[in-house]
């Protein structure tokens, strides 16, 4: 293993290389102390763990990081509004979105009332003909078919209009979303968001489906306090922390405090195979190993979402919240099929607009990528712009254009806001409707301001750049050095231990210094697969994905012995049994 770190200025990709921590005394102190490989200690450093936080991040638990759901603002009133339908057998609804986060939350609430012995309706809108969140017709037809109460989930901040028309109609509703909000709040009975403008809490990376755990915890003490539970067992809520996991991991919130905790426990629960529905998903997923976040995020997260996508809108929902396993297993399937379809179309669309984003190469500089076309399919346009930002490492916009309306979805990259830029498009009158976080972010726009928007955007984008420096999105930072020989089973256990991973918690990675490439070749969809031996030795299978057509991967079919550098990840190989380590490759440069 080696300690000593290096410097690349331009990859075989375009990117600078960095080091996370530049000193690495306290990486080595820290390591010394909790009896880590160094190269682990650095990991901790540069994420600013000290000794006196180490235990904590590398154990957490809820006990220590879990709030009290009352901390947020509306909070008690929602609880005290929803104890009062449950103790009064009045109609509950739950309105989701048909994202992850969405249908977990919405799975979550479902299975919440199901064990309180309540039938709550879940309405998922149609994304082709309804979009995104509430509208008018369906709230109302909620209320025409008895419900008292509706919640909705992962939207619902910036319904302005639907909402004052339920509460016109006597429904009252309870907002639980994330998404940023504006100075202004609908007209709800409750709306608890921790990204409200004027909330204090610090909880404000909780995913949907997080909020609306904490709402059940409220609810559930409401219910205690009132002694509804004298006669009937309380709900095990913990159990439920598996939807919550997955949501979270597939909303690429931050993985950072109280989600941190969340979805370590979650994952526990999620092994457990307890839910008939994500049982009935990881086994049609191929999921025989114990699951981590990057299943959730590669593996299931993409047959849910592929409901909403390109088949029916309701049916991750649905499955999340099933316990018949024969429905179940056939519902998996049914999601199975439409991820498969969901590909295909994907594929087309990506064609056409990657085409159209290179042509715009770097002409605006290291801003914004915005490509459009007719008759792309909208189920498709956000995974669309995350390829191409995975790519070109720039905030980046997908959307299609039909019947003189245009609907697309963003990317982003860290450091660069795309939702707080797409809310103030619409504040400014460009949008018909558009919102979103930091990372991610949806609009809809007339195509007659289409380029105003465009404009618009791309401004904002590039102020952020401006105050950020040149190198956002440009610069692949890394925790270590290690050596061929010294990538063992033994250190990514070693790694593991930092888990999970995602968003505000990058999985560590490394550079391989001044490796040979020994052979390399082009599997599956566009991988490369390559091995590659030390200057000391030793010998490693690497691969990289879909970069075979890129001058990454030209670089690496064609590298002919010569020395490069390789930064990656290093994970457990326990295919088919064997019990050995390869590195997932995210970029390589030429060894001077």
């Amino acid at each position: 293993m080696a300690g000593d770190v290096l410097s690349v200025d331009q990859s075989f990709s375009g990117r600078a290389w960095r080091p996370r921590l530049d000193d690495g005394r306290a990486a080595l102190a820290l390591a010394q102390t909790l009896n880590l490989p160094e190269v682990v200690g650095r990991a901790l450093a540069a994420r600013g763990i000290g000794p006196e936080d180490a235990d904590r991040f590398l154990h957490p638990l809820l006990k220590d990081e879990l709030p009290d759901p009352s901390h947020l603002k509306d909070m008690e009133a929602a609880a005290r509004r929803i104890a009062d339908a449950v103790e009064g057998g009045e109609g509950i609804a739950v309105f989701g979105d048909y994202d992850v986060d969405g249908a977990t939350a919405t799975a979550v609430l479902t299975r919440f009332f199901r064990a309180l012995g309540i039938t709550n309706e879940c309405y998922i809108p149609d994304r082709l003909k309804e979009g995104y969140g509430p509208n008018t017709p369906a709230m109302l037809a909620l209320g025409a078919r008895g419900a008292k109460v509706v919640i909705t989930v992962d939207c619902g901040i910036s319904a302005f209009d639907p909402l004052a028309d339920a509460k016109a109609a006597g429904i009252d509703v309870v907002v639980v979303d994330h998404h940023v909000a504006e100075t202004r709040l609908p007209d709800a009975h409750a709306v608890i968001n921790p990204n409200r403008l004027d909330e204090d809490s610090p909880h404000k990376q909780l995913a949907a489906v997080g909020v609306a755990f904490l709402l059940i915890v409220a609810v559930n003490r409401e219910l205690r306090g009132r002694g509804f539970y004298k006669s009937r067992a309380e709900p095990d809520l913990m159990s439920l922390l598996d939807l919550v996991a997955l949501g979270t991991v597939c909303d690429q919130v931050r993985l950072t405090g109280v989600n941190r905790a969340l979805v370590s426990q979650g994952l526990k629960v999620l092994a457990a195979r307890g839910n008939t529905g994500l049982v009935a998903l990881a086994d049609v997923a191929g999921l025989d190993s114990r699951p981590e976040a990057w299943h959730l995020g590669f593996l299931l997260g993409p047959r849910i979402n592929a409901g909403g996508r390109v088949g029916r809108a309701d049916l991750g929902a649905r499955l999340l919240s099933c316990d018949d396993r024969a429905e179940a297993q056939e519902m998996a399937r049914e999601l199975d099929a439409f991820n498969a379809e969901r590909r295909e179309i994907e594929a087309g669309v990506l064609e056409q607009a990657l085409a159209q984003a290179e042509q715009q190469g770097d002409n605006g500089g290291p801003g914004l990528v915005f490509v459009a076309g007719e008759g792309w399919h909208p189920g498709v346009l956000g995974i669309v712009a995350s390829r191409i930002n995975d790519r070109m490492h720039r905030p980046t916009c997908v959307a299609g254009i039909e019947d003189g309306i245009v609907k697309g979805s963003g990317r982003s990259i860290p450091g660069i806001d795309l939702g707080a830029a797409v809310i103030a498009a619409r504040q400014a009158g460009l949008l018909i409707a558009g919102g979103g976080h930091a990372m991610a972010a949806g609009f809809t726009v007339a195509a007659d301001q289409l380029a105003p928007f465009k404009d618009f955007l791309a401004a904002r984008i590039d102020a952020q750049h401006a105050e950020r420096g040149a190198e956002v999105g440009r610069t692949l930072y890394y925790d270590g050095a290690i050596t061929v020989g010294g990538a063992t089973p033994d250190l990514a256990e070693e790694i593991k231990a930092l888990e999970p991973f995602g968003q505000g918690n990058a999985e560590p990675r490394f550079v391989l210094a001044r490796v040979r490439v020994g052979k390399a070749d082009v599997v599956g969809e566009n991988h490369v697969r390559l091995f590659v031996s030390g200057p000391e030795g030793g010998r490693l299978k690497a691969i990289a994905f879909r970069i075979a057509d890129q001058p990454l991967g030209a670089a690496l079919l064609n590298a002919g012995g010569l020395p490069v550098h390789l930064a990656g990840k290093l994970r457990i190989d326990d295919w088919q049994g064997r019990h050995d380590v390869q590195f997932l490759l995210d970029d390589a440069a030429p060894a001077a």
